[in-house]
This record gives C-alpha cells, structure tokens and sequence, in this order.
C-alpha cells in the first residue's frame, strides 16, 4: 500500500527516483530550451552581422586564425600584426575545433553560428542538474533564466570570441560534480587549459570544489583532484612564461600591462560592486553564496578586477558569460538545503525563487540584445549593406587589405587584412575605410601619411565606406 505523507507547510522540491518522473519529458526538455536559446542567439548575432554593426575587430582576428588552421598552416592572424601567430596573444588552441565546419562554409557567419550553438548547449546541463535536485518545474525555470541571463546575451551580441567553448565546459563539469561524478566533473574541466590561459585557474577551482565535497568519502578522490589543481595552477604558469612568450614577436605575455597597472584594488569600486550585484542578485536572489560552487567564480573574478583596466570591470563585452553557469548551478546547488532548513520565511523565499529568477530574467532581456527578437529590423538586411558589399566585392581574392572595424568581417574570409595603421612596412594593395561618421575628411590625404612611398587612389564609395586602390610605389619599395 501507498504511504502517506503529510503535506509539508512550504513545498519543497526534492530529488526524487528516475521512475517517479516522465523520463522522456524530463530528458527532452533541456535539450527544446537549448534548441529555442539557438535559434535566438543565431538571430541577435547573425543580426548584427547582417547590419555590419559589428563592435570590434574580434571576429576578424578569430577568422583569420581559423581560416590558417583549415588550411593545416600556423594560426596567423595579420590583424595582430603581420605574420603574427595568434597563440602570442591568447592560448586558444581550442579554436581548430571550427576548423573541419569552417572548410565545408568559409564565412565568418560559421563562427558566429558555433558560438550560438556552443552557449545554447550549456543550457542543457544547467537545466538538466536544476531539474535533478528541483523538479521539472523549477529546473526549466532555472534554465530558462540561464539562457536569458544577462551574461550570456551580452556575449552573443559581442562578436565571436573564444571563451564559447569555455562557457558549456564548466556547465558540464559543475553538473557533474552536482551529480557526484567527480572524475566526470574534472574530466569536464581539464579541456579549459586549452580554452584561454586564465582558464586553467578555474580548473584549479573545480578540482578543489571536488576535493572539498570528496573529504571523508573518498580519499582518492581527494588526491586526485588535488593532483589536477596543482596541474591547473602549473598550466597557467606554464602557458603565461613560456608558450605564450615564445609565439609572441615581443616574447613577452602582453597583458601583464593591465595588471601591473592596476593601481588601488579600490579604484573602479563602484563599477565592481555594481558587477558584483548584478551576478549574485537578479540571477541567484544572493542564495549561490551558501554553495562552495561559487568558488568557481573567484579565478575570474579575481583577474578581472585586479586589472587596471575598466572593461574588465563592469557587465559589458562578454567577460561574464564564464560566471554564469556557476552562478546558477551554485543556486541549484544551495536550494535543497534551504529548502529542509527550519527557517519558515527562508524556505517560503527558496521555494518561489526559480521563478522570481526566471521572471527577472524575462523583464531585463527588454533591455538586453534579445530584445531584438521583437523587432523586424533584425530580420532585414539593410540596402546600405548591400551597396558596402558590392563596393567591397571589388577587391579581389587574396589581396593584401589594410581595413579599420567596418569592412574587416567582410574581408578576412579572402583576403589578406592588416589592421588600419599596423601594416609594419607592409604595402597593402587596397585600403578600406568605414567612414560614416567623417572622420577620414581626405582618405588619399590619410592614405599618404600611413604609406609616404605609395601612391592610392579612391577606387569607389558606397554608404559612408571608402575603398582606396594602390596606383605606384617608389622603385625599391
């Protein structure tokens, strides 16, 4: 016969046996959210290329590099300067993944879509390890609120940037770890040495998470997560004193400047706290603090806020999309025991979180990239973009192209392409201006001063762009 079980005050959602729960729903579910945040994500950053309001030179840089590895050569990326290998910038060998894709569709666009599909993907374990200690319910409220976080949208609307593969790494580890998988959770986290150099710190942090939850259970567990957290720590060590330096033309690491600058830990204050609120508040309710998954955080925290410069510090760019599934997979984490505390309010507040999270959520993406999706100008392609690019189609294959943010995305794809004014002796055979705003009043007059040798001539204009042609150079040059 059935048991009977009083109804608790307060409902708390436990863990329950795989056989009280529809196993179908409960495994395809994360998997349709993810599959939702995908087609979102595509729109927003495919959007933005589509209207050539691309932020940075980023998604060039990524292109080049990936573009070299499909053609089996060293990852240059001309952007960086001439011939410079972009493993001297960041060490992100992970991007020959893109490699084999990237064949099959050259485009910058193929990048832009793995990156949507890789932050979509991190939605599954989120949703998948809220919904094991949670429920249905409040599980796909947390993963919903994971994949509208402000985080990650920031990062989609940013370009293209390497930390993509970081992001479902650390989703996997921490769902494992949750699950009491622990070498599953570190097997998880041992890829992010290859991800960015900073990263092998936030394997440190996990190993150590692991070691404190294995304590008395498992001794060689401990020893095992504690022989990764010192092999995280001797990567970072490793990549930022030698391998880094030895790619690099200057053979140094060149953001040891933004922190030896730093200055006052203070300075920055409010931008920091502000950084620091808008993690713990609108995505956890300030519940992630009573889980030692938070400890993931610090390593990126930490660098971020040492360093003297202020992008770092605040909630722009796409610097804390890493935080995100930590954030909330720490209150995923906390919930539970709240949830059997003897605090009445506590657990009343604990019990109708998930929701307050996922309705947060919601009410910030109006003002956040996704908030494109409601409006048709994302799903129009303008006809300025269209004159830029029949402008720019001039230029032929493989040219060497010396190019300011504007028309770089539309070019690293087939042409060689310097950054504006960083061409180091280099004479480009064409120069591609954005300049909408006016800046470059006589763009043969701006040509001469960057190529004193050289003659250029305006080869066309189209929407505020200027496409300038080399016509001679100086014998010898």
């Amino acid at each position: 016969m059935p048991v009977q079980v009083s109804q608790p005050r307060i409902p708390a959602p436990v863990a329950r046996p795989r056989g009280d729960r529809q196993p179908g729903r409960v495994r395809a579910e994360p998997w349709a959210l993810a599959a939702v945040l995908f087609a979102a994500y595509t729109v927003v950053s495919v959007g933005r290329y589509r209207h050539m309001a691309t932020l940075s030179w980023d998604l060039g840089i990524f292109e080049q590099a990936v573009r070299a590895y499909a053609r089996l050569r060293a990852p240059v990326a001309d952007l960086k300067g001439p011939g410079f290998v972009i493993l001297g910038d960041h060490f992100s060998p992970v991007t020959a993944l893109l490699a084999p894709v990237y064949r099959l569709f050259p485009s910058p666009v193929t990048l832009l879509v793995a990156q949507a599909a890789l932050f979509a993907l991190s939605a599954v374990p989120v949703t998948r390890a809220a919904t094991r200690l949670l429920g249905g319910r409040c599980g796909l409220a947390l993963g919903l609120a994971y994949g509208l976080s402000w985080g990650i949208q920031r990062a989609v609307d940013f370009d293209f940037h390497e930390i993509c593969f970081a992001v479902p790494l650390i989703a996997f580890s921490l769902e494992a770890l949750l699950a009491r998988r622990p070498r599953a959770a570190l097997g998880w986290a041992l890829p992010l040495v290859l991800v960015k150099e900073d990263l092998g710190l936030t394997l440190t942090a996990i190993a150590l998470v692991v070691a404190w939850r294995a304590r008395g259970s498992s001794p060689r567990t401990v020893r095992y997560a504690l022989a990764m957290a010192v092999f995280g720590m001797a990567a970072t060590v490793l990549v930022l004193t030698v391998v880094v330096p030895a790619f690099n033309t200057s053979g140094g690491y060149d953001y040891w400047s933004k922190v030896s600058g730093a200055g006052s830990p203070f300075d920055g204050a409010g931008s920091k706290l502000r950084t620091l609120a808008w993690l713990l508040v609108p995505t956890s309710g300030l519940l992630a603090l009573r889980s030692p998954l938070l400890l993931v955080a610090l390593p990126t925290l930490g660098w971020r806020f040492l360093s003297g410069d202020e992008h770092y510090w605040g909630t722009d760019w796409h610097y804390s999309a890493v935080l995100m599934p930590v954030v909330f997979l720490a209150l995923a984490d906390a919930l539970p025991a709240v949830h059997r505390g003897t605090r009445a309010w506590l657990r009343s507040y604990a019990a109708h979180l998930p929701a307050a999270v996922a309705a947060a959520a919601l009410a910030l993406t109006t003002s956040l990239p996704l908030a494109q999706l409601t409006e048709a100008e994302v799903y129009r392609r303008p006809a300025a973009v269209s004159d830029v690019e029949r402008l720019l189609a001039r230029i032929p294959d493989d040219a060497t192209v010396e190019a300011n943010i504007g028309p770089i995305s539309r070019l690293t794809a087939r042409c060689r392409v310097f950054w504006l004014g960083d061409t180091r002796g280099v004479l480009p055979d064409y120069i591609a201006l954005e300049n909408i705003d006016g800046r470059y009043r006589d763009p043969v007059g701006y040509a001469r001063t960057l190529h004193p040798l050289a003659e250029y001539a305006v080869a066309g204009e189209a929407a505020g762009y200027v496409v300038l042609e080399r016509r001679t150079a100086r014998a010898g040059v």
